[in-house]
């Protein structure tokens, strides 16, 4: 995260910068013209007001054609965990924010199975997009999914079981990790490792909590 996210920007000033932001997001090609294999649109959701951002690692071909952040099973997945910390996905979806590592659809993998994984050069174009996200939301907590997202607050050595229910704050936000809920990853579907996603969620209920009561 930048340092500049510790700036607090005016509210006259965040309301022209997020459209303009918006407006960059539906025209961007910069993947595209340097040869990068994806498919626009930009896939967010949310504005100026929310409290709570999540950051995936890229769109899926669902999301590209729903045109909204973890439309299919996955999405199922990570609002029952997400529910069970009081969460209720309209109201999440309507009032909080949504955002991924890279904004649009990368295509699946070369193996034929899953996505592809967003490469470090795609990251770096699109990454100045989630710096002016964060500094414009300002979210409370942030909830990193899965391990591309992990990586931009933890170290890339630690392993998910040294990650998964714990959080640390950063730049004056609270960082919440999960992992990627789909139902191709087997990390979820082993028992002690449902007991670190329930102490994730707990983290998660608190700060909803102290939020909004």
């Amino acid at each position: 995260m930048p340092d500049s996210h510790a700036i607090k920007m005016k509210d006259n000033h965040r309301t022209p910068a997020m459209n303009a932001l918006y407006t960059q997001l539906r025209s961007c090609r910069l993947c595209l013209e340097a040869g990068h294999d994806i498919f626009p649109r930009a896939i967010t959701s949310g504005g100026l007001g929310a409290r709570l951002m999540t950051i995936g690692q890229a769109p899926g071909i669902t999301e590209k054609e729903a045109g909204r952040p973890f439309n299919a099973g996955s999405g199922t997945r990570l609002f029952k965990w997400l529910g069970e910390a009081g969460i209720e996905e309209t109201w999440f979806r309507n009032t909080q924010y949504m955002t991924s590592v890279t904004k649009c659809y990368p295509g699946r993998a070369n193996s034929g199975s899953g996505d592809r994984v967003p490469s470090r050069a795609e990251q770096s174009l699109c990454r100045p997009y989630l710096d002016q996200e964060l500094v414009l939301i300002d979210p409370q907590v942030i909830i990193p999914i899965g391990r591309l997202a992990i990586n931009l607050f933890y170290p890339t050595n630690l392993s998910l079981t040294k990650i998964i229910g714990t959080q640390k704050q950063v730049d004056g936000s609270w960082v919440v990790p999960l992992p990627h809920p789909s139902g191709a990853s087997r990390w979820h579907q082993i028992e002690a490792n449902r007991d670190l996603v329930n102490q994730a969620i707990l983290l998660i209920q608190q700060h909803v909590k102290r939020i909004f009561t």
